[in-house]
């Protein structure tokens, strides 16, 4: 068996193979939420799903018989479905929507832990270590505390709160034995405590740059103490807080400043993937071109062998007729065995191109024995128009700001900039904050039988609640705090930095625009001479033509020599190498126009949308035989 049937037999082999792993490639690349009930959900991972290692179902069915029949559509829409760095690269908008969604919640940059704390001490006037609190007597407090790791927030501009609802629970359970040195007030040298506490709060932050808290916490306490005429008692308490700063750190724009600059994230992520489209759909089509131009070279030159050997055989009878001498058998199998040469050199160049092309339309490449086993049949051929009509240069650069992608994520990095600006802005601002409170507590307990305690006092949970929510014993607050740096050098300093930043940022992008201007100007022109070359190819490729077809006639009535002939076809295998050239040339100029215009993706049918799916929608078809 021939190794090239061989090579038909596995590729077959393996193409069915593959067709059987399809179905596992054809979900499109999308984050899902668990499908659990919504209270749980936000606790539960989101499902992403694995990376995607096998060909899109459109490679298999292009391939019969060991051979891969390509369109340059078909090329493109291969590589959209199936190029590794485009696989790679569809990560960058879905990263994007979900740093959006980060920024939603607010809070201090990605990285850095909040500090949350709930703790209890000692509740004041409940008990015998509440009563000296509340007198100035307790020094050391008692308590307990849960909290978890602080962090230092480091970034410029104020802090967003965050605008997630936050809800915090401490309860502890104690039993606390305690010397009494001075017993007058316990009436005990021991003093012997059980106790729980339960603190609870909810916090909402506010986009305009503030923070709404509602406290409620609850202490239970039962002792040994005599001179507690409330035990066991609780001592419930609510209250509401609400800080605004109105200065530093105020207003809803500089507060949605990273949302802001998060939607624009979610807008560059998509035009920067639009910008490696665009370069990876030209690439393709430079290399099919290429390919082409190979295939075409290649037949060529299987032209010219023929035609070598055709003569060289010739020769060889008119040499045993006497009519040639016996010498000139010599330049004829030179001849032939030059051409012989150029083909293998161009069957090598084909392969060469080839395996560059299957690399661009398949996630594995010739690492994959499937593709590395089938051979490309480009089934389209380079065109040349019969004229070009090109607008003006102005019109052209129009377009070209109009749809690069380049041009349109300078513009969004230049409002991100602006936007997050608004941060170094704010923080040339003095601080000035208020903080409003609000609070009501209530006491209730079991009367010691002898002791002093008001009935009003008696009673559980149920009276302490009451006295709570009838206001009964309130306590509001309200202060303001200023802080005001002299000099300021560092908020100014932040400040020189961004706004130098942003103008720095602005010429750049000039001298980007003044090179556009350049890129399209020298790809237009690359343009127009690649056809007059290609047409000089064509006047060239006929007139060696004739030239040829006169050196063979002339030889065959003696009156030209074998050299004129050998001399006469080099030139006309030359002239087709050069035509076959200049209308890949012309091809590839058409490409490179197309892609500084920014047009690319339009001109050869490929939508944003289906490149980030990575799934095409036309259905690619064989050709009928």
């Amino acid at each position: 068996m021939s190794r090239s049937l061989h090579k038909v037999l596995a590729a077959s082999i393996l193409c069915l193979s593959a067709a059987s792993q399809l179905p596992a490639q054809e979900s499109p690349q999308v984050v899902t939420k668990p499908s659990v009930p919504i209270l749980i959900r936000p606790y539960l991972p989101t499902n992403i799903p694995p990376v995607r290692l096998t060909n899109s179902g459109r490679l298999n069915a292009l391939i019969r018989g060991g051979k891969l029949y390509l369109t340059v559509q078909d090329a493109i829409e291969l590589a959209v479905e199936n190029n590794l760095d485009l696989e790679v690269d569809r990560y960058g908008p879905l990263t994007a929507e979900w740093n959006l969604k980060r920024a939603e919640a607010g809070g201090p940059l990605r990285g850095v832990t909040q500090q949350n704390i709930a703790q209890n001490e000692v509740t004041g006037g409940q008990g015998v270590l509440g009563s000296e609190q509340t007198t100035g007597l307790l020094q050391n407090t008692i308590g307990g505390s849960i909290s978890n790791q602080s962090g230092t927030v480091s970034q410029l501009g104020p802090v967003t709160p965050n605008l997630d609802p936050d809800f915090q629970n401490a309860t502890a359970f104690q039993h606390l034995v305690n010397p009494q040195f001075n017993s007058v007030v316990s009436q005990t040298n021991v003093l012997i405590q059980d106790r729980h506490f339960s603190n609870s709060f909810v916090q909402e932050g506010l986009i305009t740059g503030g923070t709404v808290q509602v406290t409620a916490n609850e202490s239970y306490l039962k002792e040994n103490a005599p001179s507690d005429y409330l035990n066991p008692s609780v001592f419930p308490q609510v209250a509401i807080t609400v800080r605004q700063q109105f200065a530093q750190g105020f207003g809803i724009a500089v507060n949605r400043r990273f949302i802001k600059a998060g939607e624009l994230g979610v807008k560059a992520a998509r035009e920067s993937y639009r910008s490696q489209m665009l370069n990876t759909v030209a690439s393709v089509l430079n290399l099919y071109w290429n390919l082409v131009a190979a295939d075409d070279e290649l037949r060529v030159r299987q032209r010219a062998l023929e035609a070598a050997q055709k003569f060289l055989d010739d020769t060889k009878k008119q040499i045993e007729l006497g009519a040639e001498a016996r010498a000139d058998i010599y330049r004829a199998e030179s001849d032939a065995a030059t051409r012989g040469q150029e083909l293998a050199i161009a069957q090598v160049s084909v392969q060469q191109q080839e395996s560059l092309l299957k690399n661009a339309i398949s996630l594995n490449g010739t690492a994959d024995p499937l593709i590395d086993a089938v051979a490309i049949v480009p089934l389209d051929h380079a065109e040349v128009p019969a004229s070009e009509e090109l607008p003006g240069l102005r019109d052209l650069l129009a377009r070209a700001l109009a749809k690069r992608p380049d041009i349109i994520l300078n513009k969004i990095n230049d409002e991100t900039q602006e936007v997050l600006a608004l941060g170094t802005i704010n923080t040339l601002l003095p601080n000035l904050g208020t903080r409003l409170s609000t609070s009501d507590v209530g006491q209730a307990g079991a009367s010691v039988p002898g002791g002093g305690a008001s009935n009003y006092y008696v009673g559980g949970l149920g009276t302490a609640l009451g006295q709570v929510f009838r206001r009964n014993f309130y306590n509001q607050s309200a202060a303001v705090g200023f802080s005001i740096p002299f000099e300021n050098r560092q908020a100014q300093g932040d400040f020189g930095i961004d706004q130098l930043a942003i103008r720095q940022g602005d010429l750049v992008e000039r001298r980007s625009m003044n090179q556009i201007v350049v890129d399209i100007s020298n790809d237009v022109i690359a343009l127009r001479q690649a056809r007059a070359r290609y047409t000089q190819a064509v006047d060239s490729r006929a007139l060696q033509e004739q030239l040829l077809d006169k050196e063979q006639q002339m030889f065959s009535f003696g009156a030209a020599q074998i050299s004129d002939v050998v001399g006469a076809r080099s030139a006309l295998l030359g002239s087709q190498i050069a035509e076959t050239q200049a209308r890949a040339a012309y091809a590839r100029a058409r490409v490179a126009l197309d892609q500084v215009l920014g047009e690319t993706l339009e001109k050869n049918h490929v939508s944003l949308d289906e490149g980030l799916n990575g799934r095409v929608k036309r259905e690619s078809r064989l050709p009928t035989q």
